[in-house]
């Protein structure tokens, strides 16, 4: 499932393989680009990348996010179980980037 989104004007793009996003995980999404949004005046884009390596047992899920700002892009990627912690890890992981650099 790949879906284009603009949320308060910043374009999201998610792009998973072989897995549909709940309509939970949306919302955490926007809620993520809202939390984004107060450490920076201006992004252009969130690319956000879901998957899972592995198979049965061993299989992990996997979020990536870039978020485009004016001046090199931050990005993070985190490995668990659920989406949604997953989806906060990586936006406080892109938190911290924003902060340093300020």
């Amino acid at each position: 499932m790949n879906y284009t989104e603009n949320y308060r004007g910043i374009k999201i793009d998610v792009q998973s393989v072989n897995l549909d996003i709940s309509e939970s995980v949306q919302a955490e999404i926007r809620s993520c680009i809202d939390k984004l949004s107060k450490f920076t005046n201006v992004i252009n884009a969130v690319d956000i990348y879901f998957k899972v390596d592995g198979q049965g047992g061993t299989a992990e899920s996997v979020v990536s996010m870039r978020v485009g700002i004016p001046g090199p892009d931050v990005f993070a990627e985190d490995k668990g179980e659920h989406w949604i912690p997953l989806l906060k890890s990586v936006t406080d992981k892109n938190v911290r980037q924003l902060k340093k650099g300020k």
